[in-house]
């Protein structure tokens, strides 16, 4: 019922920006919460940020608060974009980032359930 197709990934410098995008395609309209989640080579999938439908309510994992900022454009109810931007990006950073959507802020941050196919981020030092 929802497609989602993340863009913008691609070598970045460490003090650097980088913005990510997330084009969502809806199916049957209804109102989907959207987040990031990466996950680095070895290491467990872990979450980014999530916003909700509205845009009015954000979470972000601490490690990235004060440097990434999620937000989103909803042009239609079959068609929304998220965006991740980030700011002061680290080598720390360096890993696949996917979207994601489900119901709610607390359910797209813990287990989501729908997914992108993700994209590569790699922060050079």
């Amino acid at each position: 019922q929802v497609q989602l197709v993340e863009s913008g990934g691609g070598l970045v410098q460490a003090g650097g920006s980088l913005r990510l995008s997330c084009a969502a395609s809806i199916r049957t309209p209804r109102t989907y919460a959207m987040g990031w989640f990466r996950q680095a080579p070895g290491k467990e999938r872990e979450f980014v940020a999530a916003i909700s439908w509205s845009g009015g309510t954000t979470n972000y994992a601490d490690s990235v608060k004060g440097r990434f900022t999620i937000s989103r454009v909803n042009a239609k109810n079959t068609e929304n974009t998220v965006y991740l931007q980030m700011n002061n990006p680290k080598p720390d950073d360096t890993a696949v980032y996917y979207c994601a959507a489900a119901q709610n802020v607390a359910v797209v941050s813990t287990t989501p359930g729908i997914w992108g196919q993700g994209t590569q981020v790699t922060v050079s030092s």
